[in-house]
């Protein structure tokens, strides 16, 4: 026999020994606090653990990659700018170097390094929004507060350089808009340096907090077999072993210099795959991202002044061809697949998001799972809704 009443379904049985037992349909969403935007997911759960989970998407899908098939190259950027709107400087990336590469264009090695910090300094920015807003989710209101004096003082220099506090636009094809400011480099040291030196305020909260600890521990495990299974990638694949991370094994930008025995850069990975594996992989990359920007920083005060991009034609036209150019954004693998006619605007501009997988992976991770360990599995997949939606 099955009942609906408003959102929720009964199915009502028998179970062992006569007694009735229903299962009951539940809507988490698209309205929720814990949900990091408008997701839904329509999980069934038998008294208090949950049966079946599946993510409902499509509630802020925009058509982000019809839209790029209207715009040329230089108005894309645009676009792609916003759909992981705590990444903006690295979705840019994909496409501006994607481009590049089409046209074999070479960019100036002040845009590369600059470009390399810039995208650093935005994975601390993302990084530092989950750490404060996870614990929050899990009940512990003060760590945010510790997340965004940090944030703040790397905001300060990225809107100093840009213009722009969340979508920074400050990437074009052949390099970056403008040159730094002058004196910027030392007030981006100055900032770093304070980062790392208060960065143990919000530690202490989180490392070694037995509620949270309760909270994660053994809670939502991912083996490595579902994480390859479903694509998820990121700091949530590295939390259950599958040591990957683009910056290393397929280095663009400066990358390719910093990530080589004896350099700051080194890959974060945990192997117990719980919500616990992967906040610490978040808070340990911090530390990596702090050290590569401290690199980048020393590096451009050695080089000559000089351009920071490349004069481009009126009307700007890519070659007829295809190809796929993936960068390591600090949500996971972020990817475009450009198909050109030689014109200027795609033909076909396909957007490969790294929340998209981390998200279908809920299905397979939620059932068997307690209904009051839903929040602290969602909130450890560190998605955003509109990097899922596009």
């Amino acid at each position: 026999m099955t009942t609906t009443q408003g959102p929720r379904q009964l199915t009502v049985g028998m179970g062992a020994g006569g007694l009735a037992t229903a299962d009951m349909v539940l809507n988490i969403g698209p309205q929720h606090p814990a949900t990091h935007g408008v997701l839904r997911l329509r999980i069934v759960v038998d008294g208090e653990r949950i049966v079946s989970a599946e993510p409902i998407i499509g509630y802020m899908h925009r058509g982000a990659e019809k839209l790029f098939e209207v715009r040329d190259y230089r108005q894309i950027v645009v676009l792609a700018n916003r759909h992981d709107w705590l990444s903006a400087f690295s979705n840019e990336l994909g496409v501006v170097i994607g481009v590049e590469r089409m046209l074999g264009m070479e960019v100036p090695e002040r845009a590369v390094w600059a470009r390399t910090l810039l995208a650093e300094l935005n994975r601390v920015l993302n990084h530092l929004m989950f750490l404060g807003s996870y614990p929050l989710e899990l009940g512990a209101i003060t760590p945010i507060f510790y997340a965004f004096r940090e944030r703040e003082e790397l905001q300060a220099v990225m809107e100093e350089a840009s213009g722009g506090r969340i979508h920074y636009m400050f990437n074009r094809v052949g390099g970056l808009k403008e040159d730094l400011p002058a004196g910027w480099l030392d007030r981006a040291s100055q900032a770093v340096t304070a980062v790392r030196r208060r960065l143990p305020d919000l530690e202490s909260l989180i490392v070694g907090n037995e509620i949270l600890e309760a909270r994660t521990r053994g809670v939502g495990v991912l083996t490595r077999e579902t994480i390859e299974a479903y694509g998820v990638s990121g700091p949530i694949a590295r939390a259950s072993g599958l040591d990957v991370d683009l910056r290393r094994d397929e280095p663009y930008l400066a990358y390719g210099e910093l990530f080589v025995d004896g350099g700051p850069g080194r890959v974060v990975t945990r192997t117990a795959g719980d919500c616990l594996s992967r906040l610490e992989v978040l808070l340990e990359q911090v530390h990596v991202s702090l050290d590569l920007s401290d690199a980048c920083v020393e590096r451009l005060r050695t080089l000559p002044q000089g351009p920071v991009n490349v004069k481009l034609p009126k009307v700007l036209k890519v070659p007829e061809g295809e190809l796929y150019t993936a960068t390591e954004n600090p949500l996971g693998f972020n990817g475009y697949y450009l198909v050109s006619r030689g014109e200027k605007t795609p033909w076909r501009l396909k957007l490969r998001s790294a929340s998209f997988n981390n998200v279908a992976v809920l299905a397979e991770v939620l059932p068997g799972n307690l209904l009051a360990d839903m929040v602290a599995i969602l909130g450890s997949t560190f998605f955003v809704v509109g990097d899922i939606d596009k």
